[in-house]
């Protein structure tokens, strides 16, 4: 499906077809879970923020038109807006229970593997679990934008229309989200660190 489906698809929820609805889901939730996921950091939290997206896409589907911008582009808009608005929340309403990741997390660079010996796949799933947490220390709009641009490889123009910046906006966010994390993780993955 593409692109143009997504089209046809919306087009038929706006006629009134609901099973068109399902259609959509079938197809974006679970890269919209995934970016949630991302974002969040949280599974529960991801699947509720993509549960309400598409409850956002029914009550907006009139508003929505398909020659101004993709499915995917306004789906992912209305994602990001509720990420933004379940970490302010978050933010207001700490929970007392909710541990750090990042800073919780070894400290040890010389990760080994359950036979004692040092493993690059061991080091590769601790280096990911410890950019998933840097990650989510970013400011929201660094955040999104390293992710849909790093993780999602969407273009910098689609970035723009879902955060609704300019596309030079979004490069300089970019720069700035990879110097961030660069900071945050050199001093466990100095060798890695360089990669960004």
């Amino acid at each position: 499906m593409d692109d143009d489906d997504d089209k046809r698809t919306i087009e038929r929820l706006q006629q009134g077809d609901e099973l068109a609805l399902n259609d959509l889901m079938a197809r974006w939730k679970e890269p919209l879970v995934t970016y949630c996921l991302r974002y969040t950091g949280n599974i529960t939290d991801a699947k509720e923020i993509a549960q309400e997206s598409f409850v956002k896409v029914y009550q907006s589907r009139h508003r929505y038109e398909p020659r101004a911008t993709a499915f995917s582009t306004w789906l992912f808009q209305i994602a990001t807006n509720l990420c933004r608005m379940r970490n302010r929340w978050k933010n207001r309403h700490p929970e007392l229970l909710e541990a750090d990741a990042f800073s919780s997390a070894p400290q040890d660079s010389n990760r080994l593997s359950e036979s004692g010996i040092p493993s690059d796949e061991a080091d590769r799933r601790s280096l990911a679990t410890d950019l998933d947490a840097a990650i989510r220390l970013l400011q929201h709009d660094l955040r999104t934008t390293f992710i849909l641009s790093q993780l999602e490889g969407r273009s910098h123009r689609e970035i723009a229309v879902i955060e609704n910046c300019t596309e030079k906006a979004v490069e300089r966010r970019l720069a700035r989200a990879k110097e961030k994390l660069r900071s945050l993780l050199e001093n466990r993955w100095i060798i890695h660190a360089k990669g960004f």
